[in-house]
C-alpha cells in the first residue's frame, strides 16, 4: 500500500478502532490503558491448570496487544531485537521480523531491551524499541515504515510504551538528558509534533489518554511533575507537583478522576534522603579537587547509589549542577496515589487535586479501578484500595502472601482483580468486598513482568519463556 493510500484509509481505521477496540487489547493494558478486561476469567489457574493452550517465547518484558485473531510482543532472541505475532487460537507463530537494531541498550540487570508493549490501531502494528526507535507493520508482517530514534539517556533501560490516538502514535523518551515527547503521523510515520521534555530526567510510565467530558487530552506522568498536554499539539495544557524523583507507575482514570501513583527511594516523609550542599560535601570528598565527584569519591550510601543518576550525561563524573539538581529532586519528591479533577489550566496542584494517599505505594505496578474503587499492589504482596471519590480507605497494606516484587501491572475482569509478582504468583482478589479476600494465588512457577491481558473470559499471561492462554 502506498503513502496516498494509507492516508486515505486512516479516517477509516480510526473509526473501525473505536468501534471495535472494547473487544481487543490493543496497547498496554487494553483498551484505553485502564487494564479492563471482559468475559468471566478463571481464578485459579497454573502450567497444568485450565491451560487452553501454552506456547514457548523468547525473553521479553512486553505484554501482549491482541487484535482478533492475533497476539503481538516484543523480544530479544540470539541478540536480535524482534516482533512476534502469534495465533490467538493455540499460540503457534506466524510471523516474526527484527529491528535493524546496530546495538542492543543497556539495561537494568533485571530488565530487558524489549519492554514496551506494542500498539495497534486494528490495520497496522506498532513496535517500539529504545536500541532503534519505532517501526510499523501490517497484521501479515510487512514494514510499512520506519522510524529511527535515538535511545533514551539511561543506563536501565527503555520502558514506556507507544499508544495511538487521534491518528497519531505517541512516544515518550524520557532521559536523564534529552527527554521529548512524540507524535507520528500513524499512517505514514512522518512526525506531527514534538515538545521537549530536558527538564524532565527518567521517566518509564506509559502515556495516558484522559478522555473526560468531550474533551481528550494526553497525560504524562514524569519526574516531579504529571503534566497533561493537547493532543493536537503537543503544547502544556496544566502540569501538578506531587511526583516520586522517577515514574514508573501509568495514571488511569475512573469515575471522572485522573488517578495517578508514584514511589521511590527517598520521597517517604519519614525516609527522605537529603543531600547537603555541594560546596561543603565537595570540599571534605573531592579527593583530587578537580570541582566534580567520581563514584569513588561518594561516601557509601543512598547518595552513592543513584550516582548513574546524578551523572546524567553519563561521563563518569557528577558536576556542581548535576549534583545540585538531583539534591533538589530528593527535597521535591512526594511519594503517593493522587486524584486530579478535569478542567485545570496552569499549575494546578492546589486548585485541582481532590485527594492523596502517602503510605503503601506501589513502586513499579500501574493501579486499577473498578466499581468506584481504585486498588494498588506495593511490593511485597501488600495490597490497598480506595474509593475513587474521595480516596477513603477501603483496605490498606493488607498482605496476600504472595510476597516479592511486583513489576507486572493489575488488570481487572469478571469482579476480580489479577496482578502477578516477579517470583511467578498470579494473585487474584475479589473486587467487590469491603475486606481483602484473595480467591487465588496461582503459581507459574517462571518470572513474571509482562502484565497480563483477559479478553472474552480468556487470561492471557507471559511468563520468562512461555505465554500462557488460560480458560475456565
Amino acid at each position: 500500500m502506498n503513502i496516498r493510500s494509507l492516508l486515505l484509509a486512516a479516517p477509516v481505521v480510526a473509526s473501525f478502532y473505536c468501534g471495535t477496540a472494547a473487544a481487543n487489547w490493543p496497547q498496554f493494558r487494553g483498551p484505553g490503558g485502564l487494564g479492563l478486561g471482559t468475559g468471566n476469567p478463571p481464578a485459579a489457574m497454573g502450567p497444568e491448570k485450565n491451560v487452553l493452550w501454552r506456547a514457548e517465547v523468547a525473553p521479553g518484558h512486553s505484554s501482549p496487544c491482541i487484535w482478533e485473531d492475533k497476539i503481538a510482543l516484543t523480544a530479544l532472541d540470539g541478540g536480535r531485537l524482534v516482533t512476534v505475532c502469534l495465533s490467538k487460537t493455540d499460540g503457534r507463530e506466524l510471523w516474526r521480523a527484527a529491528a535493524p537494531a546496530e546495538k542492543v541498550e543497556a539495561t537494568h540487570r533485571i530488565g530487558s531491551p524489549a519492554a514496551p508493549t506494542p500498539c495497534t490501531d486494528g490495520a497496522h502494528l506498532y513496535s517500539y524499541f529504545g536500541s532503534y526507535g519505532l517501526l510499523a507493520y501490517d497484521w501479515s508482517g510487512k514494514e510499512l515504515w520506519r522510524k529511527p530514534l535515538p535511545p533514551p539517556v539511561v543506563e536501565f533501560g527503555t520502558g514506556a510504551s507507544p499508544v495511538i490516538a487521534d491518528g497519531k502514535v505517541i512516544l515518550l523518551a524520557d532521559g536523564d538528558v534529552g527527554g521529548v515527547l512524540l507524535a507520528l503521523d500513524a499512517a505514514t510515520g512522518a512526525e506531527v509534533w514534538r515538545t521537549d521534555r530536558s527538564e524532565f530526567r527518567r521517566s518509564f510510565s506509559t502515556p495516558f489518554v484522559w478522555k473526560h467530558g468531550s474533551e481528550e487530552e494526553l497525560v504524562v506522568a514524569g519526574a516531579l511533575w504529571v503534566r497533561g498536554y493537547d493532543l493536537k499539539t503537543g503544547k502544556e495544557r496544566w502540569s501538578s507537583r506531587g511526583m516520586a524523583r522517577v515514574s514508573n507507575a501509568s495514571p488511569i482514570a475512573a469515575d471522572g478522576m485522573l488517578l495517578v501513583s508514584s514511589w521511590n527511594v527517598g520521597g517517604d516523609e519519614d525516609d527522605r534522603v537529603e543531600m547537603e550542599p555541594f560546596e561543603p560535601f565537595a570540599l571534605e570528598h573531592d579527593a583530587n579537587k578537580d570541582g566534580a565527584l567520581t563514584l569513588d569519591e561518594f561516601p557509601k550510601g543512598k547518595v552513592r547509589d543513584r550516582f548513574s543518576q546524578m551523572d546524567a550525561d553519563k561521563d563518569g563524573r557528577v558536576t556542581r549542577a548535576e549534583y545540585e539538581h538531583m539534591r533538589s529532586m530528593f527535597a521535591k519528591a512526594v511519594n503517593q496515589l493522587f486524584a486530579i479533577k478535569p478542567g485545570g489550566a496552569g499549575d494546578i496542584t492546589e486548585s485541582h487535586v481532590s485527594w492523596q494517599v502517602g503510605r503503601q505505594l506501589p513502586y513499579v505496578s500501574s493501579p486499577v479501578a473498578l466499581n468506584g474503587r481504585v486498588f494498588t499492589m506495593k511490593n511485597g504482596g501488600l495490597a490497598s484500595c480506595y474509593n475513587v471519590k474521595d480516596g477513603t480507605v477501603v483496605f490498606q497494606g493488607e498482605r496476600v502472601d504472595a510476597p516479592g516484587d511486583y513489576y507486572s501491572s493489575a488488570v481487572a475482569a469478571g469482579g476480580r482483580i489479577y496482578i502477578a509478582s516477579q517470583r511467578g504468583t498470579l494473585v487474584v482478589l475479589d473486587a467487590s468486598g469491603d475486606k481483602l479476600q484473595v480467591l487465588a494465588r496461582n503459581e507459574l512457577e517462571a518470572p513474571i513482568f509482562a502484565s497480563p491481558a483477559i479478553l472474552n473470559g480468556v487470561v492471557y499471561l507471559r511468563t520468562d519463556k512461555h505465554f500462557y492462554a488460560f480458560k475456565q
